[in-house]
């Protein structure tokens, strides 16, 4: 029982035509299609040109995108920026707090303004370290030609929210702005 046009078909150039059983052989074993006798040639009147083959996925992709390269490392240059120029002000954290107070309307003075100081630290150097962290992984990102653009915007904003965290642990536990906040509601 044969297929209609089954003869006026070409050799299969890529095994199209192969059993289970050829298949699993070739697959463990290479060299086993040399094993098998070639199907026997028809001959038709039809020229048939051979299927191009695949393109490879050319590393040309990865520099397809130069609006994403050009915005993650503006935004990466921005995070730079804005890291740096916050050291001073997250180590003096008796001026933070006191610049802090004064945007909020509340008059209040830290009980221990040198206890603050450690969670400042702590808070420059989360900032520091997201920032190697998200370029490293932009890098990465850019490398491999995926889209990279929201990988500094989500590392700005995850590591600032956790400085900004450590920075009202001291401000929230002193009993002095607790004072100044209850008596500024009242």
């Amino acid at each position: 029982m044969s297929e209609p046009g089954a003869e006026s078909r070409p050799r299969p150039q890529y095994g199209e035509y192969a059993t289970p059983e050829e298949q699993r052989a070739r697959i463990k074993q290479p060299d086993a299609a040399l094993l098998y006798e070639p199907a026997p040639v028809v001959e038709t009147s039809a020229v048939v040109e051979p299927a191009p083959a695949p393109a490879a996925e050319a590393p040309a992709e990865a520099r397809s995108r130069p609006v994403d390269r050009i915005v993650t490392f503006a935004l990466l240059a921005y995070g730079l920026v804005n890291v740096i120029s916050s050291f001073p002000a997250l180590v003096d954290f008796a001026a933070y707090a006191d610049t802090m107070f004064g945007l909020l309307g509340v008059d209040a003075e830290l009980s221990d303004p040198a206890a603050g100081k450690p969670w400042g630290v702590a808070a420059a150097l989360v900032l520091a370290v997201g920032w190697i962290i998200t370029a490293a992984f932009s890098w990465l990102r850019l490398r491999r030609g995926r889209i990279s653009w929201w990988i500094p915007l989500a590392g700005g904003v995850v590591f600032t929210f956790i400085a900004a965290a450590l920075m009202l642990v001291p401000i929230m536990n002193d009993p002095a702005v607790w004072e100044a906040l209850v008596g500024s509601v009242r």
